[in-house]
């Protein structure tokens, strides 16, 4: 896979000059690049108890994301995926210890509580006071003699940085770390592997499948699972979670994003862990966001943790650190109702077995069609023509009962009434005019034919777009053109129309406009070739 890197031995080093650089003077590094990387606080004065924290490279914004005040107090990184060696770790120890001590934060990895700990020793040779704790908050493999250290770290982080900055002593400090680490349990879920860069990546999760508890440097987990959608996904990451939490206490989730997945996927995923089967015993909630990564895997974890009242006031004290997303009460969606302009006067309901027959078929050829007018619009758009006219047929389906059948006048208005709420898009705009001046048309006595020319004209005055612009008018109008010989007539009218948008070397009007001209070339307008297929079925 491409990647956006120089020299793969230059990674973390460039990576660490280009944090230090963006932090606005907040933090520094230590010289002896390549072999000791060490990003700090800027001006630390060694007064209080210093937090350092760090391992392998690779799971960023952490460690060097949270340095600043109220978290650590330095970072040391190791190349990707790969512990730091012991010079570099007490590197930082000696740079950031004073009087106070120092508290080192340990994911429970070999090489990390090897080169940790011998720097720690090395360190107390030196006379200070150095504790260290190792967290092991993964349940993922609950056969492991030693779990793994992942994402429950961060409220280590964050719970004991917030003592520290009070001037808490380094037994406090320690002390309020354990206890978080005793009380976290974190388990992940990922539909992808990641990519080390200069590694060829691993296709060990097969599409349609999803891996349960892989570790965050790509280490196998517990099980692969088949995958259906996000809730199915979050269901089984809370039955594992269940069986590690008291159900008399409140708990904080922190939702984390692995690094690949989307902002909205990480957001449905937040919906989805308030409705699952430990959502009532979730009071608080740290993201979702990118906090714990493995590089870019596309997947999540959820760590949960039963904060008492002093470790809800550590996790919400503010800190000047982007990367940190703050704690949020969890509840309830707030609902306000809409204002009463917009509060749609709707028809009354009747039926018309023939129209809803009609209609229903004609939902169906779009529900029908979605992948391949997506597949299409993919080439020459955005990719969602079929996703946006099956969703608005599906919603259509939905309220069949609610629309007025046996009268066509009140149905056109119905109908672009229901598209304007439920399709979104131009599109959806758009066609919402085209009903409701059919609608108008058809009230003064015009015929069907006329009455959707009518509809035609509106949306070709409000939208701008006219036949020959590359959209769904160069289907539409020669449709409703030869309507008057027959729904067969339409059709070839219509597949005419749609051939000749492949034939358009460029797009005056919709979203066609907006791309090159040789990403159009040869393909056929994705809006035209729904109504091409509308016509086609139904003279069938």
């Amino acid at each position: 896979m491409t990647q956006f890197i120089n020299l793969k031995e230059d990674i973390v080093a460039e990576a660490v000059d280009g944090v230090v650089a963006a932090s606005g003077g907040r933090l520094a590094r230590l010289d002896g690049y390549p072999h000791i990387r060490v990003v700090l606080r800027s001006g630390w004065d060694k007064s209080k108890v210093a937090l350092v924290s760090g391992g392998g490279s690779g799971h960023e914004p952490a460690h060097a994301g949270f340095v600043g005040e109220g978290m650590l107090t330095a970072a040391i990184c190791g190349d990707v995926f790969a512990s730091p060696s012991v010079d570099a770790v007490l590197a930082g120890i000696l740079a950031v210890t004073g009087p106070a001590g120092c508290l080192l934060i340990v994911k429970n990895y070999t090489g990390d509580r090897l080169n940790f700990g011998l720097a720690a020793e090395r360190a107390r040779a030196f006379g200070l006071n150095v504790a260290m704790v190792v967290v092991d908050d993964d349940i993922a493999l609950p056969h492991l003699p030693q779990a793994r250290g992942v994402a429950g770290t961060l409220l280590v982080h964050k719970i004991a940085g917030a003592l520290a900055e009070t001037g808490a002593d380094l037994a406090s400090v320690r002390a309020a770390a354990e206890r978080v680490i005793a009380g976290t349990r974190t388990i992940g879920m990922s539909l992808d592997t990641c990519t080390v860069p200069g590694a060829p990546k691993e296709a060990r999760i097969q599409p349609g499948k999803a891996e349960l508890g892989l570790g965050i440097h790509g280490e196998a987990g517990a099980q692969q699972v088949d995958y259906i959608h996000a809730r199915g996904a979050m269901e089984m990451v809370a039955e594992r979670l269940a069986e590690h939490m008291d159900p008399g206490k409140p708990h904080v989730a922190l939702l984390n994003n692995l690094g690949g997945a989307s902002v909205l996927e990480m957001q449905i995923l937040a919906y989805e862990l308030g409705k699952s089967a430990i959502g009532d015993r979730l009071h608080h909630i740290i993201g979702p966001a990118t906090m714990m990564t493995s590089l870019e895997m596309r997947g999540f974890s959820v760590s949960v943790y039963p904060a008492g009242a002093e470790d809800l006031m550590a996790l919400k004290s503010p800190v000047p650190l982007p990367a940190w997303p703050g704690l949020s009460a969890l509840g309830p969606v707030e609902v306000i109702e809409l204002p009463d302009g917009l509060r749609p006067i709707r028809p009354l309901p009747s039926d018309h077995p023939e129209t809803r027959r009609f209609l229903k078929r004609c939902c169906e050829v779009f529900i029908s069609a979605e992948s391949d007018l997506n597949a299409l619009d993919a080439r020459a758009g955005d990719g969602d023509t079929g996703s946006t006219l099956a969703g608005a047929a599906r919603a259509l389906l939905g309220a069949m009962d609610r629309l007025p059948l046996a009268d066509h006048t009140q149905l056109y208005r119905a109908i672009g009434l229901e598209l304007s709420q439920t399709m979104g898009g131009s599109s959806g705009v758009l066609l919402a005019i085209f009903f409701a001046a059919a609608g108008d048309a058809a009230s003064s006595g015009q015929s069907l034919r006329e009455a959707l020319n009518a509809g035609l004209d509106r949306m070709q005055e409000i939208g701008g777009a006219r036949p020959g612009d590359r959209t769904m008018i160069d289907a539409l109008k020669p449709a409703l053109d030869h309507l008057a010989g027959g729904l067969d007539e339409a059709a070839r009218a219509a597949r005419e129309g749609a051939n000749r948008t492949a034939e358009m070397a460029t797009a005056k009007a919709g979203r066609s406009a907006y791309i090159n001209a040789d990403q159009l070339r040869g393909q056929v307008d994705p809006g035209a070739e729904a109504v091409a297929r509308l016509f086609e079925s139904l003279s069938g």
